[in-house]
């Protein structure tokens, strides 16, 4: 029996978009009481009071940005005396680059290029939310990457003060945190935790079923009848799950279909999957590393060159590994396997024996890891 082949100019897929990235679903499962709790927060706004701040913390791929960007999407869809501003800060991590931003969603341009201070673009945003009454939210997306330098308490400081010198001025934030070692307590300084007081509004990483029911009702969204079948469907929850990020799930439905359609096929089937996975995966553990700081990037390049050299990577080898290349104390060091081992990046078990020595291995190949670190 001959292949059924795609013709030239069919397609697998029937919405595109519904695997990118930054796609927000109409029915957007399984975080409604996180969306109900921070619809909570901002209510006082609908009446012109000050809405309450909000601290959303869970692991990567756990919906933080998405149930945010849901609600933005309500927000101006309903009135137009809030205005929400989504910052991601892995892009802009000055309080500069933050206050430019949300000078452009108010003026519809950015600030002159050059000669132009933040006191200026500050005073600027004050004067257009009194001219027009609007109620400002700022979105600090991905926040942990305001913590070095101090940055994340320049930027809160005078946005939740704006009132002092702005009277009518209502500002309020939203911060989330995807770094699970973060401690909130610690995070922000007396002069900002005065003003911030957030309500908490956690993440749990989604369920094997979870993540079934998301990802189906994104095949049901995006492809056409029949080009994932359900054991498809289940290999690629099971990969979702080795990793822990639902972003996986669908940038691997994405690949696999696209592998389907180059080789004009009707389906998708396990080799896509596996091919794309390898992709997929690279791309998840680029994220990954890209958020760790210079003392976890270094624990971890040790992690992958021994595991490269067939060295046992017994938490006690691996700790004198890094000695050798910069000063860590254990508690500290053990604080950074816990967290390596918490996103996935590597297993910690134990060895029965002498004692319970912990032995260390990669999810991911040395190789790429040590690509990954640099």
């Amino acid at each position: 029996m001959s292949k059924r082949l795609l013709m030239w100019d069919e397609t697998l897929f029937r919405d595109p978009m519904v695997f990118e990235i930054d796609f927000i679903p109409d029915e957007f499962l399984f975080r409604e009481q996180q969306i109900a709790d921070l619809s909570f927060q901002i209510q006082p706004a609908l009446r012109g009071g000050r809405p309450l701040k909000s601290l959303c913390r869970g692991p990567p791929g756990t919906g933080k940005t998405t149930t945010v960007k849901k609600l933005f999407e309500e927000i101006e869809g309903n009135t137009k005396k809030i205005v929400p501003v989504h910052v991601n800060c892995q892009i802009d991590n000055t309080r500069y680059a933050i206050l430019a931003r949300i000078y452009k969603r108010l003026a519809g341009h950015l600030p002159q290029a050059s000669g132009t201070s933040f006191k200026q673009v500050y005073d600027a945003v004050c004067r257009l939310l009194v001219k027009d009454d609007l109620v400002l939210i700022v979105c600090l997306d991905d926040a942990n990457y305001l913590l070095h330098e101090n940055e994340i308490n320049n930027v809160l400081y005078p946005l939740l003060r704006a009132h002092e010198a702005y009277e009518t001025v209502r500002v309020s934030a939203i911060v989330i945190f995807s770094d699970m070692d973060v401690n909130p307590v610690t995070a922000f300084d007396a002069r900002v935790a005065s003003v911030l007081r957030p309500t908490e509004v956690f993440f749990p990483p989604y369920t094997a079923a979870e993540v079934e029911e998301i990802l189906r009702m994104r095949v049901s969204q995006g492809f056409y009848p029949g080009v994932v079948s359900d054991e498809v469907l289940h290999l690629v929850v099971d990969q979702t799950m080795r990793v822990g990020d639902l972003r996986v799930g669908i940038d691997l439905l994405k690949r696999a279909g696209l592998l389907a359609e180059r080789d004009a096929r009707k389906s998708v089937n396990r080799e896509d999957v596996s091919r794309a996975y390898e992709v997929s995966q690279r791309f998840h553990l680029s994220s990954l590393v890209r958020s760790l700081r210079d003392d976890e990037k270094v624990v971890l390049s040790v992690i992958g060159s021994m595991s490269r050299d067939g060295v046992e990577t017994s938490a006690g080898g691996v700790h004198s590994g890094v000695l050798e290349k910069m000063s860590l104390g254990y508690t500290r060091y053990y604080e950074i396997i816990k967290k390596l081992d918490t996103i996935r990046l590597i297993n910690l078990d134990y060895r029965s024996g002498r004692g319970r020595t912990r032995l260390i291995t990669l999810r991911f190949d040395p190789e790429t890891v040590l690509a990954e670190v640099g």
